[in-house]
């Protein structure tokens, strides 16, 4: 060390590597690093610098700095040729090395789908290999242990359905995966100043906000080096208002779960919420022969019958909807799976049969019987309704006016999101709708009569989107071209793909581009953030504004983005028209447009 405080070179630093160690060559640009000056003055404020050989002294110091701070970066994995896998046997095992329902929930998923993803993986080509980690955090600890019971109880099983899927689309499509819930990230002793002991190996990785908390607690500064390798699993959303903690406390922006100043295209959603997110997904259970049991392949058993199945397992959520429930058991035999504790007695209606809280197996069963999927209004946005629809079922669901949001509704209270919520489940509503999906008034009988009356024939259906090869492609996609580690701006989806669009004063990018059969895509903003982007602009202006490239005819003012983080399809306001980058895409497959993808998948 003593030598390399006395050794000078260019004004580039030289790095060099001895004994395995990495040591930055000129020491004076360490010592003029505003940690160095830190350590020199509060390195006993946290045991863990002590535990990694700190001690005060310039030399410890230099050592510490080179040797277990982010200076010398590790180097991750590699791309490698791989073939598409033809079995989940190895997919079977790292997921069973974890316990406890949850984990039982998604190996009993993959297991039971397994034959669909690898039919679905023959028809792909060879593929690039990446280490992937797979982290669910709300399975971790005391989170996980309330989710553990809730899952038991007929609790959500939405995120366990994207873990499972995720899961086995990324080893079909040859990707090395770890999947724990286990807290292993090496963490030094102390308060969480320090890096994790090691370094961690993985190319991608995929956790929820739970599980992001809990790698920045445990990696301490190291975690912004690993940030652009993180994709988050997040159900409802993160639009990029509710992204940066600064903007968000300075503009109001209040949430439980945003701040983390990812880039918004690695938040990935369950339903394509808002473009400003990456769509993931997961899979419907379609109604294939291959999937069904010999005996459910007899007419008898497999025959529609005039019955519904309502969408709704504890009791809370039929609070107030014995009368829409009646008038559908007016036409209809209707069937429940609402969660009985052991001794208490059913508050359904009496002419509700209900068969209590089943397995995956034997629900599905029931919906392939089943002609009409209800919906109470509640949960919001799951994947039970594809999945009935794909089954053959009608999804009749509650249209909410006013539209439920984070104003107006506690369920989406501090989510970041400024959604407004006009249905259920609003991507059936939109993207489904008629034959497959009825939205209704449900205070309105007659209006109900009428939707269950004109239920009669229809066939199963699925989205692209929600198949085995559509998940694939999909994720394929965004692992090959989305690279949020590279300080260049996005490339992928092409120029070419790009559809200016100025829309009017109050609307958001979202909407701009959906009125013209188009979607927004956020990573092409880049290309409409300049002054001549716009046809006339008497001024313009750079600023951190979410609503940004937007023009105001008050002035004739053009507003460009300063901070691309908030690049927003999402943003609206009534004093600006938005520049929105829309772009086509492909028929049920919105996240990708007809030349982002290759072909002969």
């Amino acid at each position: 060390i003593s030598l390399f405080l006395g050794f000078h070179t260019s004004a580039m630093s030289v790095v060099l590597h001895s004994y395995g160690l990495c040591v930055l060559a000129n020491a004076s640009i360490i010592k003029g690093n505003s940690l160095w000056q830190f350590l020199q003055a509060h390195w006993q404020l946290d045991p863990c610098y002590a535990f990694y050989g700190v001690d005060g002294s310039t030399c410890s110091i230099l050592t510490y700095l080179s040797q277990i701070e982010d200076f010398c970066p590790s180097h991750l994995g590699k791309n490698h040729s791989a073939e598409i896998r033809t079995s989940l046997s190895q997919l079977y095992e790292v997921i069973g090395n974890n316990s406890g329902a949850a984990i039982n929930f998604i190996l009993s998923r993959v297991q039971r789908m397994s034959e669909r993803w690898i039919q679905a993986g023959l028809r792909m080509r060879q593929r690039g290999n990446k280490t992937v980690l797979l982290y669910p955090g709300a399975l971790t600890g005391s989170v996980g242990q309330r989710f553990e019971a809730m899952v038991e109880r007929g609790g959500p099983l939405g995120e366990l359905v994207q873990w499972a899927d995720l899961s086995a689309c990324l080893t079909i499509l040859g990707h090395n995966i770890t999947f724990t819930t286990s807290h292993f990230l090496g963490a030094a002793p102390g308060r969480g100043s320090c890096p994790i002991q090691r370094p961690l190996t993985f190319d991608l990785i995929y956790t929820d906000y739970h599980g992001l908390a809990h790698f920045q607690g445990a990696m301490g500064l190291a975690f912004q080096h690993y940030q652009c390798h993180f994709r988050i699993l997040d159900s409802f959303g993160t639009e990029p208002a509710f992204n940066l903690g600064s903007y968000t406390h300075s503009h109001g922006y209040k949430t439980l779960w945003g701040r983390w100043g990812l880039q918004p295209l690695q938040y990935m959603t369950m339903f394509p919420h808002t473009p400003d997110n990456s769509f993931l997904g997961f899979v419907s259970v379609e109604a294939v022969r291959t999937e069904v049991k010999k005996e459910e392949l007899e007419p008898k058993t497999h025959k529609k019958h005039r019955i519904a199945v309502v969408y709704g397992k504890q009791d809370y959520m039929w609070q107030g909807k014995s009368e829409f429930v009646e008038v559908i058991s007016e036409q209809l035999e209707t069937h429940a799976t609402v969660y009985q504790p052991p001794g208490h007695t059913s508050s359904l209606p009496s002419f509700v049969k209900n068969h209590g809280l089943l397995t995956q197996e034997h629900f599905l069963r029931l919906l392939r019987r089943a002609k009409v999927f209800v919906g109470l209004g509640f949960p919001y946005e799951g994947p039970a309704p594809i999945e009935a629809i794909a089954l053959g079922c009608v999804f009749l669901q509650p249209r909410f006016d006013p539209p439920h949001s984070s104003n107006n509704n506690d369920f989406y209270k501090g989510k970041p999101t400024t959604r407004q919520i006009s249905s259920q489940h609003p991507y059936a509503e939109e993207f489904i709708g008629k034959p497959h999906v009825w939205t209704v008034d449900i205070t309105n009988r007659t209006d109900v009569q009428e939707a269950v009356k004109a239920i009669l024939h229809t066939e199963p259906f699925t989205p692209r989107e929600f198949t085995c090869d559509g998940m694939l492609e999909r994720v394929h996609a965004y692992i090959s071209h989305q690279d949020f580690c590279s300080k260049s701006v996005p490339t992928w989806p092409p120029e070419n793909a790009l559809r200016v669009h100025l829309g009017p004063l109050g609307q958001s990018c979202v909407s701009v581009c959906q009125h013209s059969a188009l979607v927004c895509e956020p990573a092409l903003f880049h290309h409409l953030n300049s002054p001549s982007a716009f046809t006339s602009c008497s001024s313009v202006g750079l600023e951190v504004n979410h609503l940004f490239p937007a023009y105001s005819p008050w002035g004739r003012h053009c507003g460009l983005q300063q901070e691309p983080r908030l690049f927003s399809c999402a943003g609206s306001d009534p004093s600006h028209r938005r520049l929105c980058p829309c772009r086509a895409y492909l028929p049920g497959q919105v996240a990708l447009c007809p030349n982002c993808v290759e072909t002969g998948l």
